[in-house]
């Protein structure tokens, strides 16, 4: 039996970090959800979910799947944002990671439609691209990502009264950018919160007390901060069992130590170094936090999850 001739994997566009939403009637306003980005191919009855790394997914969302299959159209590329809700129905990224509850609900947004019935559709703006999505949709069980009314402001503060992450702005007429961060898509966000890689922790007993982050500047990982906070007991155990097995010999990241540790106890000291334990830096971890200090790391940070979805080498420092 001939395999699926699916619909090419099309490495997702992504939106730039901004400290204000731009205004005007060439802008729609989308809700940006704490999940993770995936692109959904169809070919008749056959299904694949696939990270923004390109790995698939299909076998860990298999409700998704199903929604997948009942798309009205015979062939499609879709991009959307895998979504988990607790049990109060707020986006939860933490339920995401652990869905084998079977309270967890799981659904995807759909934001874009990419290919159609054999029409490769990144050339159209994205008003086009949008209404075709909407109908493609009907009926299948995933979720049409629609534009949120209203100004800036009335914006902001609807998304932050039913807790979402943050506002992606688009301009009605932007084309598609595969693999490309664009000035047409920008993305506000209500709390700090990125992605930083993993290369060292602070062991005690039998587990870690602080986890090291940090960030790529061009091939130097440079060192962000210390993460104490935001851990359930769950979350330590399974985040200790992933590093005890990357554990390397020296320090990972190019500017440690810091030569001192200041008020608010962000830095990495001669004394510190002595006490952690360095890994590959292979696994990448959201981390919220209140603000940059004036020497570049971390306040106030605090652990949401891990990320499987995006690759270690990727972490840049986001700034608006």
């Amino acid at each position: 039996m001939p395999k699926p001739s699916f619909p090419r994997f099309i490495d997702p566009m992504a939106a730039t970090l901004v400290s204000a939403l731009p205004e005007g009637d060439e802008w729609l306003y989308e809700p940006k959800f704490d999940g993770y980005r995936a692109i959904v191919l169809k070919d008749g009855a056959a299904v694949r979910i696939l990270s923004r790394k390109g790995n698939d997914l299909t076998s860990d969302f298999p409700s998704v799947a199903t929604a997948v299959g009942k798309l009205g159209a015979r062939q499609s590329a879709v991009d959307g944002e895998i979504v988990a809700f607790d049990e109060q129905g707020r986006p939860s990224f933490q339920q995401l990671q652990h869905r084998s509850a079977k309270s967890t609900a799981i659904r995807l947004f759909a934001f874009d439609l990419l290919h159609l019935d054999g029409i490769d559709l990144l050339k159209q703006p994205l008003d086009k691209r949008k209404a075709q999505l909407e109908i493609v949709l009907s009926g299948s069980g995933l979720e049409y990502t629609s534009e949120l009314p209203g100004a800036a402001d009335v914006v902001i503060q609807a998304v932050s009264q039913v807790g979402l992450e943050g506002v992606v702005a688009k301009r009605r007429d932007s084309l598609y950018e595969p693999g490309i961060r664009s000035r047409a898509w920008l993305k506000f966000k209500l709390q700090s919160r990125q992605e930083f890689v993993i290369g060292g922790y602070k062991p005690e007993e039998r587990s870690f007390q602080s986890l090291v982050v940090g960030y790529y500047d061009g091939k130097q990982l440079r060192f962000a901060g210390r993460v104490k906070a935001g851990f359930t007991g769950a979350q330590k155990a399974a985040v200790y069992q992933r590093i005890r097995n990357l554990e390397i010999a020296s320090c990972p990241f190019s500017d440690l130590p810091t030569g001192k540790t200041s008020h608010w106890g962000e830095g990495v000291t001669e004394d510190d170094m002595k006490k952690l334990k360095w890994l590959k830096p292979a696994l990448v971890a959201e981390i919220a936090f209140t603000e940059w200090t004036r020497d570049g790391h971390l306040r106030h940070s605090s652990f949401a999850g891990l990320r499987e979805d995006k690759s270690a080498s990727d972490v840049v420092r986001e700034s608006a």
